[in-house]
Order: structure tokens, then sequence, then C-alpha cells
């Protein structure tokens, strides 16, 4: 079973221009987020009569995608991730009165249902920026974005609990406020990190992109 390991942060952190910069400097199989590809995205942002679509849908994903990783010959890297997912936005959608107390449930079970039969990220890299820099991100973003500027407090919250909760031994905390746009100032001694808590090899893989 391959390692997996899970890039998690507030919207406009940049965890996929991070998963693409690691993936030019080590040959990891790869998970993305799929914004513009997902059938509910679109239709929450207009109607939120549709976050529990969007949610299932989201957790639906990330389990597919985690088996799909697993099962590969290089190391898997997620573009955030299931407990992002869950930990994150499905408890700032509720927070937000998105989700309903029953529908926040549904999520919940559907959620430890999948962690019954799949182990967690073997390592996740926990992405920080200030609060400035996160606003300018997502104003340049040119993409579906559900969450403002004014929920990634209350986001990063919440994945802050969740990371509390696991062995410091798992997470990779990095700032990346005022990294390089390409991360060149930040790949080598994550990589580095990478290969000292995982024992990441040099080895030439068959890697994959899991859309």
């Amino acid at each position: 079973m391959a390692q997996l390991i899970a890039i998690v942060g507030p919207s406009g952190a940049g965890k996929t221009s991070l998963a693409h910069a690691l993936r030019m400097s080590y040959p990891f199989a790869l998970g993305l987020e799929q914004h513009t590809e997902r059938p509910f995205q679109a239709l929450f942002q207009s109607d939120a009569r549709w976050a529990l679509a969007n949610q299932f849908d989201y957790l639906l994903l990330r389990a597919e995608q985690e088996r799909t990783l697993r099962r590969a010959a290089a190391p898997g890297l997620l573009d955030g991730g299931l407990e992002q997912d869950f930990h994150g936005f499905t408890r700032l959608f509720r927070a937000r009165n998105y989700l309903n107390e029953a529908e926040f449930d549904l999520c919940r079970r559907l959620y430890l249902t999948i962690r019954i039969g799949q182990p967690p990220p073997d390592l996740v890299i926990a992405l920080q920026v200030s609060e400035a820099e996160l606003a300018r991100r997502l104003h340049l973003r040119e993409r579906i974005n559900i969450t403002q500027p004014e929920d990634n407090a209350l986001l990063s919250a919440y994945l802050n609990e969740w990371l509390t909760s696991l062995p410091a031994t798992q997470v990779v905390r990095v700032d990346v406020s005022t990294a390089r746009p390409d991360y060149s100032d930040v790949i080598p001694h994550l990589l580095a990190e990478l290969r000292a808590r995982l024992g990441l090899d040099a080895g030439t893989y068959e890697t994959g992109y899991i859309p």
C-alpha cells in the first residue's frame, strides 16, 4: 500500500500550487480538488440547498481518490483531502447554516464509515498564510469560491483543532505567506522533511494524476 500525504489549509493557501510544485520535484501520484469538474459546486455557489449534495460528493470523491492513490506504485499526494473536507468545510458550512444539524450528522456518519475502512494519510502538510495574503489570493483566483475571506479564520480554527489531535510526528507545518509563486524556496526543505519522516527514496516510479 502506497504512502499518502495530504496538503491542508484555508482556501487560497496554495494547496494546489504546492501539490504541482512537489510533483515537479518528486514523482508523486496526485489527487486534486476538481473545483470546476464537480457537479454540485456551481449549484451550491448559487443556492445553499445544494450544500449537502456537494459535501457528499466531495467526501465520496476523496475516499475514491485515496483508494486509487493507495494502489499506486508512487507515494500519493492529496490536494486537500477527506479530513479537510469534513473537519474543515463541512463544519464551516454547518456553522454558516448551509447545512442543518441532521445534514451535518449525515456527513459525519459518512466520514466515519469511510475511515473505518480506509486509513488516514500517513502525513499532513499544514499550510499557514497570513490573513492579508489569503484575502489577496482569493481575490485573484479564477475559480469557484464557496468560502469568502471572512470564512478563513473559522476554517483555519476548525482545521487546527483537528491537527492538534494528531501526533506531532504526522504534521509538517509550513508558513507560505511570503513563499515564491513557484515554491522554489519551500520545496527543498519540505522534501527533506518528507524524506526524513516517511523514508521516501529516490527511485523511479510510474506515476499518475488522479483527477
